[in-house]
């Protein structure tokens, strides 16, 4: 029995020692190999897995923001001279809200306004038919009046001076704007040649009333031609008498230039007595 047992010890040995070492080798390279083989599919699977938390959109985009940090800026071109014609004129179309009416179309609504209004204030002073003015337009002109004053307080030195002289009236030349009855006319004095009473050069007229300031829509011309009546009394207005200054004529140039020069003297110190200095 024990010589048995030696027998297949013995068997054992000599098999394990005869074993081809090729064959051992490479069962040990096939365990290797497949170890190594698990653990490169775990690593792709981690690169994977990797690469699919990269693809989300928030990684992209802080990837994105990162890698734009160092790039310098790129300045938007300038629009052209044709781009910003267009943008000032809207491409060429007109924008509802913000088109004023055309010059042409303002300038007939004033029309018909100063038209209404003067053929109103001419009917009515013809209807009234005092004694105190009366019209005539110049050249037919609807727009460019003549206006005769022939009553002056009874009680001045200017309505004496009248009798005296034969004067029946004092004619005047009033022009009305475009944009009548929203800004005054303008009036001076053509005959006869005035002095004091607030008449000027060129027969300018030295009235409050008849600025941009102290005008109102409100007035008429027969009610401007009242107070112009009783500035001039107020003034102490006399018709002039003098040899040669008489009968010089009042121009309408020096006239504009004369009330131009007022206006701003009494808007430097207001309508009262300025300085002599400032005339």
């Amino acid at each position: 029995m024990a010589t048995l047992l030696r027998k297949i010890g013995l068997i054992r040995l000599h098999d394990r020692d005869t074993e081809d070492p090729k064959h051992h080798h490479q069962g040990s390279l096939k365990g290797t190999k497949g170890t190594q083989k698990n653990n490169n599919t775990k690593h792709c699977n981690t690169s994977n897995e990797t690469n699919n938390i990269l693809s989300t959109p928030e990684i992209k985009a802080r990837r994105f923001d990162v890698s734009g940090k160092d790039k310098p800026a790129v300045k938007p071109d300038k629009p052209s001279k044709d781009t910003n014609e267009k943008q000032q004129t809207g491409g060429g179309k007109a924008t509802s809200g913000s088109v004023m009416p055309p010059p042409a179309a303002n300038r007939q609504h004033c029309t018909q306004v100063r038209t209404r209004r003067l053929m109103k204030e001419l009917q009515e002073i013809r209807r009234l038919g005092d004694s105190f003015i009366t019209v005539e337009l110049a050249d037919d002109n609807l727009f460019d009046w003549n206006v005769k004053l022939h009553q002056v307080d009874k009680d001045s030195a200017l309505w004496q001076d009248m009798k005296e002289t034969n004067t029946e009236y004092i004619l005047l030349n009033v022009t009305f704007p475009d944009n009548f009855p929203f800004s005054p006319p303008f009036m001076r004095v053509l005959t006869p040649r005035l002095e004091n009473g607030y008449v000027l050069d060129g027969g300018a007229i030295c009235m409050e009333l008849l600025t941009p300031r102290g005008w109102s829509s409100a007035y008429t011309v027969e009610a401007v031609m009242r107070q112009f009546a009783a500035s001039l009394v107020k003034g102490q207005g006399r018709i002039c008498r003098k040899a040669g200054k008489s009968k010089k004529a009042f121009s309408r140039k020096e006239a504009e230039a004369t009330f131009k020069s007022l206006v701003k003297t009494h808007e430097k110190y207001g309508w009262v007595s300025p300085p002599v200095s400032d005339g």
